[in-house]
């Protein structure tokens, strides 16, 4: 049982530190400066071709 209990320890206490901090490393990162455009591009891909095909070079990444 002294596997468990240091285990258990580990995760109520470092492991809560370190999820809490990539949370908040990702809510830093999505509203950085300059982020704005990359996601609205993002945002909007999906409408990028509404009223017409993609043309053969679109298609490719080019």
């Amino acid at each position: 049982m002294e596997t468990y209990s240091f285990l258990r320890g580990l995760a109520d206490s470092w492991a809560l530190l370190l999820l809490v901090l990539f949370f908040v490393g990702v809510i830093l990162f999505v509203f950085r400066p300059g982020a704005r455009k990359a996601q609205k591009d993002a945002a909007e891909s999906i409408f990028r071709h509404e009223n017409r095909p993609a043309e053969s070079d679109e298609k490719e990444g080019r």
